[in-house]
């Protein structure tokens, strides 16, 4: 296929939308609430509702793509994206808007399944880690700037607009796709019908299991910040709501920095790198306990060192993935995606428990202990490995 670079572009757009898409619902939930006539809490719903969905259709997305192919399943969840943030548009009850926002979630949990399925057919080896760290990056703009664009658009104009917004872009991804994205499944892979042993399988696979049981310990870290963050500046800073939007800044632009990095380390085995970059999160999750509460420069380092530290190895971790499940490839990332989704569930509940016993130095020495282990656990795998293979 002509252009790869390109299409790497194209399909990580589309899994970009899936996070953009949830949080620019954020700044505009009071305007909801009043227009709908209606309570925060059911406007809360469907944001859980959005992200709920998101991660179930990961499972859905993962087979169906194996099977019929990477363009048909594409074009499909954009085209019901569109036609449910239509449906967002005219909702004139909370009712419907849950209906619509959980229907937006089910059609564009399609595109980070076939993105990252995609790059997986068009490179090989190691030379998929570049791209995978593109794609990583788009995906990690998602969440950042989401709020951004919500803040302007509802601020600026009546809160349909982010909808107008939403379906604007979702039509030029959709023609992208259409004109550019070409099947790329590769012709020796005969459509194999989907069994749920398949995940049994992923799961029971030294490398599968490992991959997807970091991905949800690092995305239930990161919602541990994204949750427990703001009463720690409330608490020692007394920071408005405007200055603890740009404290998370050196988070998000560390994740981003991380992918890119990740995207080039294809000269060092992949397996080292994620156990050193999961041992790089221990330290920067010890300097946060320490430094956190001293001044926000070092609370800002400190996170921004762990986005760093998690960017780097989520390139990695999908190359390899992709790598190791040739002919199911499309359904490990489904499985991959959906457990990530759930450490996003998990993190602000477990943490909400930790933080009522013992305040925010349990949530984060309870998160730091957890990577400690993960870290060890890996390098004990790896080093049994490569004394067996001498």
């Amino acid at each position: 296929m002509k252009n790869r670079t390109f299409i790497v572009y194209l399909v990580a757009v589309a899994a970009f939308l899936g996070p953009f898409s949830q949080t620019i619902y954020v700044p505009i939930i009071p305007e909801v609430t009043n227009q709908l006539a209606t309570t925060p809490f059911l406007v809360n719903v469907s944001i859980s509702l959005y992200t709920v969905f998101l991660a179930l259709m990961q499972m859905v997305y993962g087979p169906l793509t194996d099977q019929i192919g990477r363009r048909k399943v594409m074009l499909a969840g954009i085209a019901i994206y569109l036609a449910a943030t239509v449906g967002c548009f005219f909702a004139e009850s909370i009712e419907m808007l849950l209906i619509f926002r959980s229907l937006q979630a089910v059609g564009i949990a399609a595109g980070s399944v076939v993105a990252v399925t995609v790059i997986g057919d068009l490179f090989e080896g190691k030379d998929r880690i570049r791209p995978m760290g593109t794609f990583q990056m788009m995906v990690s703009l998602g969440p950042v700037l989401g709020p951004v664009a919500g803040g302007f658009l509802s601020g600026s104009f009546d809160f349909h607009s982010v909808f107008v917004a939403l379906i604007f872009v979702g039509i030029i991804i959709l023609l992208g796709n259409v004109f550019y994205l070409k099947e790329t499944k590769p012709a020796g892979l005969s459509p194999s019908k989907f069994h749920v042993s398949d995940y049994w399988t992923i799961l029971t696979n030294r490398t599968g299991l490992a991959i997807i049981v970091l991905g949800f310990v690092q995305y239930y870290g990161l919602y541990n910040f994204l949750v427990f963050l703001p009463d720690i500046m409330d608490e020692q800073y007394s920071l408005t709501a405007e200055q603890k939007g740009l404290v998370f800044l050196p988070l998000s632009l560390g994740i981003v920095a991380g992918s890119l990095l990740g995207g080039r380390l294809k000269n060092f085995d992949s397996r080292n790198v994620i156990v050193s970059t999961v041992f790089l999160n221990v330290g920067a999750l010890l300097l946060f306990l320490l430094l956190s509460h001293v001044s926000l420069p070092l609370l800002a380092l400190s996170i921004s060192l762990f986005g760093l530290f998690l960017g780097m190895s989520l390139p990695v971790q999908t190359a390899l993935l992709t790598q190791e499940f040739q002919e199911k490839r499309a359904t490990a990332i489904g499985a991959y995606n959906f457990f990530r989704y759930m450490g996003m569930a998990v993190g602000p509940i477990l943490g909400s428990f930790l933080d009522y016993i013992g305040g925010d130095t349990l949530v984060f020495a309870f998160l730091d202990a957890v990577f400690l282990v993960l870290a060890l656990s890996l390098a004990g795998v790896r080093y049994r490995t490569i004394k067996h293979s001498k």
